[in-house]
């Protein structure tokens, strides 16, 4: 099949998508229609927000449809009439039958782990989280379980021993770029060789990537020095790993958000959770050390450094809750 004989639906919402539309475009494909999240509110002043996808397929000159339901005859009849032959999904909802069945081609995914592996809503932040050295993105065409299809191509990525999500998230959507490139070529040239997800892995041993909860982000201060490190540089910088500031006198709590963190090895008679200031740092003793806190955001204040925050804002009165 010819490049121009492809007629391509992309289906997106975040950042995280447009670097593979990007891709597409800059290579001349065909893109018939994009699928994006419908607008909504966000923010203090909940003004309607459009998605990163849908600013830059308006840039591009792109038709653009934005379902409140992917089963509607409605929007059914709109996919339909679009004509494609392959479509290519990357952060995006989970799709109905009629739909990742319906062009001839197939409808394949671009995934932020390295499949089996990681499958579900947070693959960056979870890999991160537990600490893995490596992860990866997959490409895999859709079935009807949620990331279990067949893969068309996987590309291995290390993770730094201090990388955020937020760092980890960009290397990821570039890589992931050039992989959604590499297998729309490979569509194209009738060169795909699949593979089935490894099935004799058990399932103790595969690791999910499960939505994330605001519960999910405080911090223990009792857990393992690494694994809290890896927990705050994981949710950084969204959805953020947080801990509660209490006044040693008064009856006043602050909700504190950690972007950054590093962990210092050392032994001390400190109790796990002590709030250590001096003059430009802030540390917590835990197990085996300290965690000192190089950037954060306690409420009704910007994110910052800790001497920055420290330069006008007096922590000694304040212990962890």
């Amino acid at each position: 099949m010819s490049k121009k004989e492809l007629r391509i639906v992309f289906m997106g919402t975040p950042e995280f998508a447009v670097a593979p539309l990007r891709i597409l475009i800059e290579n001349s494909y065909n893109i018939v229609g994009v699928i994006t999240s419908p607008d909504k509110p966000a923010g203090r002043g909940q003004q309607i927000q459009e998605s990163a996808i849908k600013k830059f397929a308006t840039q591009q000159n792109l038709k653009i449809l934005q379902p409140t339901n992917l089963k509607s005859t409605e929007f059914i009849e709109e996919l339909k009439a679009l004509k494609a032959n392959l479509q290519i999904v990357v952060a995006f909802r989970m799709l109905p039958e009629r739909v990742w069945n319906m062009p001839e081609l197939g409808t394949f995914n671009l995934h932020a782990s390295l499949l089996p592996q990681y499958r579900g809503a947070a693959p960056i932040n979870w890999s991160i989280i537990n600490g893995e050295t490596e992860t990866g993105v997959t490409t895999f065409f859709l079935t009807h379980e949620i990331d279990t299809g067949d893969i068309i191509e996987q590309q291995k990525v290390a993770i730094g021993e201090n990388e955020t999500a937020g760092e980890l998230h960009d290397k990821l959507m570039n890589i992931g770029a050039k992989l959604v490139l590499s297998t729309t070529r490979a569509i194209e040239n009738n060169s795909v060789k699949i593979k089935p997800q490894k099935q004799n892995i058990p399932n103790s041993e595969l690791k999910s990537a499960t939505k994330i909860f605001k519960q999910d982000c405080k911090i223990n201060w009792a857990a393992d020095i690494k694994s809290i490190h890896n927990k705050i540089r994981g949710l950084s910088p969204y959805p953020t790993a947080w801990t509660t500031f209490q006044h040693k006198e008064k009856d006043e709590k602050l909700a504190v958000k950690i972007f950054k963190s590093v962990p210092i090895f050392e032994n001390h008679n400190k109790k796990t959770g002590e709030l250590i200031i001096t003059k430009n740092s802030i540390r917590v003793s835990v197990l085996n050390g300290f965690i000192e806190i190089l950037e954060l955001q306690i409420e009704g204040k910007k994110r910052m450094t800790s001497a920055s925050l420290l330069n006008g804002f007096n922590l000694n009165s304040y212990c962890i809750l």
